[in-house]
């Protein structure tokens, strides 16, 4: 019997080379394999190609990985999905922003780009599987004939919030080979394998965004066009100030709103058809819920399921909280236990039953 054949997706970290060795370990054939998505020294004016950034875009990444692989002995290949990549995540972040959302761009990149091209690219070369350095894990119940995603046993690193949109037929294809591992055990792996890029430093900010300035980012990008200007405004309806577009402002932000007041105030809310911004206390924050658009379920919930046990994070690192899924005529409501802070419009929700994630979506709107 032959070996199962492995599409090992690397992007240049830590992560996802010791997943391609874990995988050689194993006794699978591995093909190594790198998406070009974003290249500053093309899209960026202000670029010193010598800087090496703080992403996981960079070409520095792509020559790590060509050398972890050749250190493996592993076939390599660099895929080039810069056009998909600006279409699926920059502009949809851009555009997100420009209407007074907070978009999660790597929710986008696994949703709308990644998975799907590595799942084809992986059938064209007659691999059995797909392979992700994410700290997650994926659990075949038999019980229910469902496949199951779990949380990474690493709390701190865990990634299943953003794969909260895998199906079915997705799970029965990819392996998480360091979904059981901690981010310490990962790294040892990869100086036991004398692996280049073992201790390097991990990825903190959003890959096309140099210095995390998004709002420079939308404006450079737009040259204006599109920006919605307005007022800020108290929620007791004083007018406070003008300002110069809303893609600049964020739900629950406290610095760099251009105000000053006796007692601290966050942004409450946006208004995209005015213009609006408002800002408020930290007691105008608390939502008791929020509606859901484009909602998906990892397996099918139970009426018990999406009423009892169930717990929301309502962005990245967010502690879960208690809530319930109510299914109304025209668009899926969650309720929380309790009221929750700075709930985000254009954030991604991901639902849990203990360490298994069930499901999510977009947050549309909050009550």
């Amino acid at each position: 019997m032959s070996k199962k054949r492995v599409l090992a997706a690397m992007s240049g970290g830590v992560d996802s080379s010791v997943a391609a060795a874990l995988l050689l370990e194993e006794g699978y054939e591995v093909i190594g394999v790198t998406m070009q998505l974003w290249d500053y020294s093309q899209n960026e004016t202000t670029c010193d190609p010598s800087q090496k950034f703080d992403t996981c875009c960079s070409l520095d990444d792509v020559a790590d990985a060509r050398l972890v692989a050749h250190k493996l002995g592993i076939p390599f290949y660099v895929f080039d999905y810069q056009d998909d990549f600006k279409e699926n995540v920059v502009d949809y972040f851009t555009q997100e922003y420009l209407k007074g959302k907070t978009p999660n761009p790597c929710v986008a990149c696994n949703t709308f780009l990644k998975f799907d091209h590595l799942l084809n690219r992986a059938q064209r070369l007659g691999c059995d599987f797909v392979a992700t350095g994410h700290y997650a894990r994926i659990k075949y119940d038999e019980s229910i004939n469902q496949y199951k995603l779990l949380k990474g046993l690493d709390n701190a690193k865990d990634q299943s919030y953003f794969l909260y949109s895998m199906t079915q037929e997705r799970l029965s294809k990819t392996l998480f080979p360091v979904g059981n591992l901690t981010k310490n055990e990962v790294r040892q792996i990869a100086e036991k394998y004398g692996l280049v890029n073992a201790q390097k430093k991990e990825s903190m900010e959003i890959c096309f965004i140099p210095n995390n300035d998004y709002a420079k980012f939308i404006s450079d990008r737009t040259k204006g066009e599109g920006v919605i200007k307005g007022n800020i405004i108290h929620e007791d309806g004083q007018k406070i100030t003008s300002h110069d577009g809303i893609h600049q402002f964020t739900v629950g932000q406290r610095k760099g709103l251009g105000v000053s007041a006796t007692n601290p105030l966050y942004v409450t809310r946006i208004d995209s058809e005015s213009g609006n911004v408002y800002v408020g206390e930290e007691s105008y924050l608390y939502r008791e819920g929020f509606s859901l658009s484009r909602f998906h379920q990892v397996r099918p919930l139970s009426e018990q399921e999406k009423q009892s046990g169930l717990s929301v994070k309502i962005r990245y690192r967010s502690p879960p909280c208690e809530a319930q899924i109510k299914e109304a005529s025209e668009r899926v409501l969650v309720e929380f236990t309790q009221k929750q802070k700075s709930v985000t419009p254009g954030q991604i929700s991901v639902f849990y039953l203990g360490e298994e994630v069930v499901g999510g979506g977009f947050i549309h709107d909050t009550f």
